[in-house]
């Protein structure tokens, strides 16, 4: 995993960072960690499963359809990329 240093941060922000973490039963460390990942990873996000599945609800999308569009789908195993000459 990636390691990241912050540095500069002021005595009050360090304190306030304190103060969350112990009212959330966590280290400073953990805190900052779940601060970034909820900024950077919001838990409202769509994710491509769930967009996926709500266009084929918006679209009538059917059972059948996918049963029919499996039926299609070509099954050969896929070969590697080759990047040798």
């Amino acid at each position: 995993m990636a390691a990241v240093s912050i540095r500069n941060i002021s005595d009050e922000v360090h304190r306030a960072l304190r103060v969350r973490a112990a009212h959330h039963g966590r280290s400073t460390e953990a805190e900052i960690r779940d601060i970034i990942e909820r900024a950077v990873r919001p838990p409202e996000r769509v994710k491509l499963g769930t967009f996926l599945f709500g266009l084929g609800r918006e679209i009538g999308l059917t059972n059948e359809d996918v049963a029919c569009i499996e039926q299609g789908r070509d099954r050969t195993p896929v070969e590697p990329v080759s990047f040798a000459e």
